[in-house]
């Protein structure tokens, strides 16, 4: 019996059928986890450190009264990393620095009439609330990715949460706070789920209010997001993962099968699809799954990820369906393992970050390619971007205009607001003209 189940499209008009309601999908209700988590939120916000405490004894079974991370524990963390680790931190650090450095943008003055000029001036946020998640995986490449873009933003204040961890005397994760330490980070706190999020919006004890909170986490922490946006910045409400592979004949089934696998290993809920005009390559990839799962250490995990609903192979006519569909399911990871990769994939409008071809890996930006992988699931990748450089920073408009400059215009400004019946914006021009 395979483990992962078949959806045929071949066939399938394109006029007459919705292929984002025939892909797979995880069920995935923010709406309904809102009603779970608006009381968390109201707790935090009413009764600060004290409720967070009772909430981390209730959900993470620790009994810590001080929620920050002491410096020195961040230290001893970080000098008791293993240099192979450490090593590979700082290589992330370094490929992701680059790429948020060469995609900062700058001021742009342009001169509209002599005299007149309006400056589109970017602005690092003040302050930003980063989120690492510490559950079935301890994502410490989570620190990376949310803290290089800020600092290369130039936001001056940065806080860090992550779980406490029942087993490490409610600290989080060592390799966490040893990442922290790294990248300079010394406001971390050891609070988890939906109350860290609060936390961060409404603050609490020694943690004042962001302006903006980032990084991924379990349906919980999406809707903390969701019920905290309006009054503090969100970068998404990012879900469970997920991965597509558009494959041909072409294709190693091998590699295509353990890239399923290696999304599948994040969470039982964790989506994972394959797109495919080829019958032979579908049945090589089932053999592969088989072979493979079962020699992984996390096999039950994955063989339920597969398993579930959201995970499928999708047979398709040919490669021009198979973008149809993959663009239809907008996913979070995409990769073309097709002829001519990379021009597949430039024909594709909606993922969050495209892997081309067979030696770029959805593993490999999850920790070195020097992109982000703090990205839009659940099919918003057709409205939304992933977290980069840009979301720490805000645009303003400077406009300077000189007497002459203003004189030129003044006319068209008190016609149209004559036009609009706002009699009071066209005076204020011109009585700057004795009119």
């Amino acid at each position: 019996m395979s483990l992962i189940r078949r959806i045929d499209l071949r066939g399938a008009d394109p006029a007459s059928v919705d292929y984002r309601a025939s892909v797979p999908r995880a069920e995935f209700d923010v709406e309904a986890a809102t009603h779970q988590v608006q009381p968390i939120i109201d707790a935090v916000r009413t009764r600060g450190v004290e409720a967070i405490v009772e909430l981390s004894a209730r959900f993470d079974g620790v009994d810590r009264e001080d929620i920050t991370v002491p410096p020195e524990a961040l230290q001893k963390a970080l000098a008791e990393l293993d240099p192979d680790v450490r090593a590979a931190l700082e290589e992330s650090v370094r490929r992701l620095r680059a790429t948020c450095e060469a995609e900062l943008e700058h001021d742009v003055t342009s001169e509209v009439a002599p005299g007149a000029t309006v400056t589109h001036r970017k602005v690092p946020i003040d302050r930003v609330g980063l989120y690492v998640p510490g559950g079935l995986a301890p994502l410490v490449s989570s620190v990376v990715m949310n803290v290089v873009p800020a600092q290369v933003a130039g936001v001056r204040s940065i806080a860090l949460a992550s779980p406490p961890q029942k087993n490490r005397e409610g600290l989080p994760e060592p390799t966490i706070m040893a990442a922290c330490a790294l990248l300079g980070v010394d406001e971390v706190y050891a609070v988890g789920g939906a109350q860290a999020i609060a936390m961060f919006a409404h603050g609490a004890g020694p943690c004042r209010p962001v302006d903006l909170v980032t990084g991924p986490g379990n349906i919980y922490v999406a809707a903390a997001k969701r019920l905290v946006r309006g009054t503090v910045g969100i970068d998404s409400e990012a879900g469970t993962t997920e991965i597509a592979v558009l494959a041909d004949d072409s294709a190693d089934p091998a590699f295509v099968a353990a890239d399923l696998i290696s999304q599948a290993e994040h969470d039982p809920m964790a989506a994972s699809v394959l797109v495919t005009d080829s019958l032979a390559l579908a049945d090589a990839v089932d053999v592969e799954l088989d072979k493979q799962v079962f020699a992984t250490r996390h096999t039950e995990r994955i063989r339920t990820a597969l398993g579930g609903p959201q995970s499928a192979i999708v047979l398709v006519d040919d490669v021009d369906q198979g973008v149809q569909v993959v663009d239809a399911y907008a996913a979070e990871h995409l990769e073309i393992q097709t002829r001519d990769a990379a021009a597949v994939a430039a024909r594709v409008r909606n993922a969050g970050a495209i892997f081309v071809g067979p030696w770029a890996p959805v593993s490999l930006g999850d920790y070195a390619a020097g992109s982000n992988h703090v990205l839009p699931t659940a099919g918003c990748a057709c409205h939304s971007s992933g977290l980069s450089v840009r979301a720490f920073t805000r645009s303003m408009h400077v406009v300077d205009y000189s007497q002459a400059a203003l004189s030129e215009v003044a006319g068209h400004v008190v016609t149209l607001a004559e036009a609009e019946d706002l009699p009071g914006h066209g005076q204020a021009v011109s009585v700057r003209f004795g009119q």
